[in-house]
């Protein structure tokens, strides 16, 4: 089994390791990067499809016969065959190839030995302690590839008095914070609520993927990876961002209000006549512009309202008298006036509404991938727009173990009969 090369050339980039220097004609801004993809469920792999996004090479090593927990978590299902693609698993996975690895075997732990080798980044979040148990460890890797820059996704870290315990998004939503403040205002029945979707799973993908950047770029400098800890708890405590900082520095807790916000007003959804907007006043003018734009212009300068603190100090009874003033028109016609005295607001959209109206054809918003099987596969655009090195929509989400030869042979030089054999004793 071969060990990584001291320099290599993927695609069209050559990438001299000593230097860390890349030569021009990169058809993508990570089209020099190899990234092993250990992970599962959503934050992990959302980090994968993101550096996928923006042209590595991301290999997922997936369970044999078994694959990524998502591929089983439908309906509904790509073509409405049950057991098929599931929605969830295409939502995280594009921009990938699938090669299936038993770890818990030691011909599958020296192929993932091998790969990680000749990698540039691996992602992995698996429970605290299962690939040390394995020889797959950042310790271990990292001493076999100086390189490698091994980022390691879990409930609570790889250290401290929690780091065993499992977790779960919901769960995460729920402890470190963010369902306290999301849901209903005061005591209603309904109480707290999670968010819609699994945002602390997301974000502490998004911060694993910036962090992996900023390891690339060090590794640039250094020649030297290293190990990425990215806690899911810790990541959805940092991204409660001003809510926080009202704890710090005003000493008050933050509870649910809606969709009002905390430290604007009015801020928050309105009923109309035929609906709801969303209105969002950002500052003292265009609270004015507001003011004029529903005919009561003695607000901007009434003591109550005139200032946003003045607003916030009387945010229920400013709200009294708005809710009824919006309830005369329509939420076209509010959309319309509001537009034009430039006080921004919008629909409450229901999500087919989003990915078909006509600014998401315009952005491209829903793309088409096809599958090796021929099935087109719908992905939703990354929303980065690069001026010369655009985001790739290469490769539709992999089938279970469809590239696992074809990788073995580009990644490592493995002979057919090599792969046969690691087949036949179901390494692979």
């Amino acid at each position: 089994m071969r060990t990584r090369p001291a320099n290599r050339k993927v695609g069209r980039v050559f990438l001299t390791l000593a230097e860390g220097k890349i030569s021009q004609s990169m058809t993508a801004p990570l089209s020099n990067i190899r990234v092993l993809d250990m992970s599962r469920i959503l934050a992990g792999p959302w980090a994968g499809q993101l550096l996928g996004d923006y042209g590595a090479d991301v290999v997922k090593i997936e369970r044999p016969g078994v694959g990524d927990d998502t591929r089983q978590w439908g309906p509904p299902w790509l073509d409405g065959v049950a057991g098929g693609e599931s929605a969830y698993f295409l939502s995280a996975n594009r921009n990938k190839r699938s090669v299936t690895v038993d770890i818990s075997d030691a011909r599958g732990q020296a192929v993932v030995r091998d790969l990680a080798g000749t990698a540039d980044v691996l992602l992995e979040n698996y429970k605290v302690g299962t690939l040390k148990r394995y020889g797959l460890g950042p310790v271990e890797l990292c001493a076999l590839n100086p390189r490698l820059i091994y980022c390691s996704i879990s409930a609570f870290g790889q250290s401290g008095s929690r780091a065993a315990e499992p977790g779960y998004d919901a769960m995460i939503q729920a402890s470190a914070g963010l369902m306290s403040i999301t849901g209903p205002a005061g005591d209603d029945a309904d109480g707290p609520q999670k968010v819609g979707v699994a945002i602390a799973d997301i974000m502490a993908g998004m911060y694993a993927t910036t962090a992996v950047l900023a390891a690339l770029n060090a590794r640039a400098v250094t020649g030297q990876g290293q190990h990425i800890d990215v806690p899911l708890y810790d990541s959805q405590v940092a991204w409660l961002a001003n809510q926080n900082m009202n704890y710090l520095v005003g000493g008050e807790v933050p509870q649910r209000l809606g969709t009002a916000h905390p430290n604007l007003v009015p801020y928050q959804a309105f009923a109309t006549r035929d609906g709801n907007l969303m209105l969002a006043v950002g500052n003292d003018r265009q609270f004015a512009e507001f003011a004029g734009c529903i005919d009561l212009p003695g607000l901007a300068t009434d003591v109550r309202f005139r200032r946003n603190s003045d607003r916030i100090a009387n945010r229920a009874e400013l709200v009294s008298l708005l809710e009824p003033v919006l309830g005369t028109q329509t939420t076209a016609h509010w959309l319309k006036a509001l537009g034009d005295r430039g006080v921004p607001a919008g629909p409450i959209n229901s999500i087919d509404k989003v990915l078909t109206d006509s600014y998401a054809e315009e952005h491209g918003l829903v793309r088409q991938l096809a599958n090796s099987l021929g099935q087109e596969v719908p992905t939703v655009a990354n929303p980065v727009d690069f001026s010369e090195t655009p985001v790739s929509y290469q490769k539709s989400p992999p089938l279970l173990g469809e590239h696992t030869d074809e990788v073995l042979r580009e990644w490592l030089g493995y002979s057919h009969e090599l792969i046969a054999e690691l087949r036949e004793y179901s390494a692979i």
